[in-house]
């Protein structure tokens, strides 16, 4: 397995926060989609992948609508998003990705967390060279599939890892991890050969050696995290801590 599976361990159970935070990080994305792609999913795959997403999550359908209205909306703020780097405690490296319709706002409060934690913001660009971003898939089949067929009829769509795993249901789902590029081109895949959608995002993976701190160092780091991650602005946070065992 790759390092995407070995990072994945750690977050597999983890979600974005309670009911209403996942709400909220889902609203943000689908109305982004829409003013960037329009609201027709036909033609509008990103659009596509996050209300399957949204419905994966047991997202009402009031609060889909509600999103999709908002990007059309004149009366409302435009959402844009940022990225703010920054170092948490003992020298880890931290890449916050928001989605805000008032960056001074936003700035100032990140700032705030890095500076209450013992940290401190970076500048654009400080740590980001750390991490790939990426585009993960999850999807299911209703017939068994060899794994590394599939693997291998997927590089040329831009596929790099791959794997099962089990999800909160203790439902089996393939896992399929590829450039942030290739993220049309896969979900153009998984549709055309009758495979189910449960989720499609991006992420960002180290691209750095990991580094492992002491039970007490850890607190200090995941305490800035929990503090980044609470903030509505906030939609995800990465680190190079390395995953607790």
């Amino acid at each position: 397995m790759g390092r995407a599976f070995e990072f994945r361990k750690e977050r597999k159970f983890k979600r974005w926060g309670h009911m209403a935070r996942t709400f909220t990080k889902i609203g943000k994305e689908i109305t982004i989609a829409v003013k960037q792609g329009g609201p027709d999913v036909t033609g509008n795959p990103r659009l596509r992948a996050l209300l399957q997403t949204a419905r994966s999550e047991n997202m009402p359908k009031d609060n889909i609508e509600r999103a999709i209205k908002r990007a059309s909306d004149k009366d409302q703020s435009d959402y844009k998003e940022i990225v703010l780097e920054g170092y948490a405690p003992h020298g880890i490296a931290v890449l916050v990705e928001a989605a805000t319709d008032n960056n001074n706002r936003t700035v100032a409060n990140v700032r705030s967390y890095f500076t209450k934690s013992g940290g401190s913001l970076g500048t654009s660009g400080s740590v980001d060279y750390m991490f790939d971003r990426k585009c993960v898939f999850r999807v299911k089949s209703a017939n068994p599939v060899d794994l590394e067929e599939l693997e291998l009829d997927m590089i040329d769509y831009g596929a790099e890892e791959l794997f099962e795993e089990e999800n909160e249901n203790e439902e089996m789902e393939i896992v399929i991890y590829g450039e942030f590029t290739a993220f049309n081109s896969i979900q153009k895949y998984v549709e055309d050969n009758g495979y189910e959608l449960v989720s499609a995002e991006f992420t960002r993976l180290p691209n750095v050696d990991l580094k492992e701190l002491s039970a007490e160092e850890r607190v200090e780091v995941d305490k800035l995290i929990e503090r980044l991650e609470d903030d509505d602005d906030v939609q995800n946070v990465y680190s190079t801590l390395k995953p607790a065992e």
